[in-house]
């Protein structure tokens, strides 16, 4: 019997990881991954970035394989990955009366879900009781369509779903100018409730723009009818904009630790490195922590200040979160996969400790990511008065599986 070499050895424990972890969470029927065990809302955004270490673990398997049987396993990891993204397109696509109207209305009330049922793929919530206008997760999800294909996965199978990207990429085309909820589905920062223009939406649409533009979503087995068109202006239109609002997120927010997914992996929008390392810079210095990243500047989201039953604040109500803002662990992997792909090792050592110091572990081994840290209630007062002094606590899901997922894509790239 042949022997499994080392790196067949390390892909063998990520996989077990990516089942233990991820897929044991994928529903047989949609694909889709529900937001927790009980709680079956499926988000387009974390779904899309929970797929991707699947994806980057079938790549690293198709290039190291040993065996027969690690063909088999990079078969078995890509067909979970097609799984996902049909499921997402097909939940899509029974919004495209939406997605027609929107194209004229650009009304937040028009656009497409955010989140659809892990079970049945349907809309959990009406198109008024959630802040649905997410630029970025449509874009996200066609920036990743257009990579997995462009890798040799075969994700769309009829001209029908190829019309309906090129509508998708219609949809996306006009970020610039199209005020929306954002990564953290709230829009200003009092969550007011109003979409306003974010950086990090602006990005995502940018990027995607660029990566499916003349692409063949039939591969090589395509066409000049499966091949998807984007006008240059509006990618260069995005780039504009975007340049000219960086490093700022929104009229709101003055950074957002979201901006790192624009200006490194995923999306690598920004070209001037200046602009790259202003931004990087900016994020380091006002939202780092001993735990995570903030999300942004007096976030109140799961602090022991906020108040649950309420949808918004009064600005000035905000300075009560401020000091002590949930810190979100899943950053520092984001950091890493930065330095690795700048090649800094002093910040590869610095956010692999980091990374390792949050991480939880299961009694059986496996490392989970937590979504998040906050202050208990008792320790809020001295904070204030010393911030970052008090011990955290991790609340919320565990693991995340979109933390997840960049943890073993950090540490797959790592290895």
């Amino acid at each position: 019997m042949r022997n499994r070499s080392n790196s067949g050895v390390r892909l063998d424990y990520y996989q077990r990881l990516v089942y233990k972890t991820i897929l044991k969470h994928q529903d047989p029927v949609t694909g889709l991954f529900g937001g927790t065990v009980t709680h079956n809302h499926a988000w387009v955004r974390d779904n899309v970035y929970s797929i991707m270490a699947v994806w980057g673990l079938a790549q690293a398997y198709k290039k190291n394989a040993d065996l027969d049987e690690d063909r088999a396993k990079t078969y078995e990891l890509e067909q979970a990955v097609v799984k996902l993204m049909r499921g997402l397109l097909r939940c899509m696509m029974m919004q495209v009366d939406k997605l027609e109207k929107f194209k004229y209305t650009q009304s937040p009330k028009d656009a497409l879900h955010a989140k659809y049922s892990s079970k049945t793929g349907k809309p959990v919530v009406g198109d008024d009781e959630w802040g649905h206008l997410q630029i970025d997760a449509t874009s996200l999800y066609i920036l990743t369509l257009a990579q997995m294909t462009a890798s040799g996965l075969q994700i769309v199978y009829t001209l029908d779903e190829v019309a309906y990207i090129q509508n998708l990429v219609f949809y996306i085309e006009s970020a610039y100018r199209t005020p929306d909820y954002g990564i953290w589905e709230r829009g200003d920062k009092t969550n007011h409730g109003l979409p306003e223009l974010n950086s990090s939406s602006i990005g995502m649409a940018k990027a995607a723009l660029e990566a499916i533009n003349e692409l063949d979503l039939f591969g090589a087995r395509g066409g000049p009818t499966s091949i998807i068109h984007v006008l240059p202006d509006e990618a260069q239109q995005c780039q504009a904009i975007l340049h000219s609002m960086l490093p700022k997120e929104s009229n709101s927010k003055e950074i957002d630790a979201a901006l790192i997914t624009v200006i490194s992996y995923p999306a690598f929008a920004v070209d001037d490195v200046r602009l790259i390392n202003e931004t990087r810079q900016q994020i380091q210095q006002q939202l780092e922590g001993k735990y995570g990243f903030c999300r942004f500047l007096r976030d109140g989201y799961k602090t022991a200040k906020e108040d649950p039953s309420r949808l918004y604040y009064e600005p000035w109500e905000l300075q009560m979160f401020e000091k002590i803002e949930c810190q979100w662990p899943m950053f520092f992997a984001y950091f890493l996969l930065d330095a690795l792909f700048n090649g800094n090792e002093e910040q590869i050592i610095k956010y692999k400790d980091l990374l390792d110091s949050v991480l939880k572990k299961r009694a059986d081994g496996v490392l989970m990511m937590p979504e998040l840290y906050t202050v208990p209630a008792d320790k809020v007062d001295e904070e204030y008065r010393n911030p970052n002094s008090q011990t955290r606590i991790a609340i919320g899901k565990l693991p995340q599986m979109w933390g997840e997922s960049m943890l073993i894509l950090s540490r797959l790239i790592l290895e």
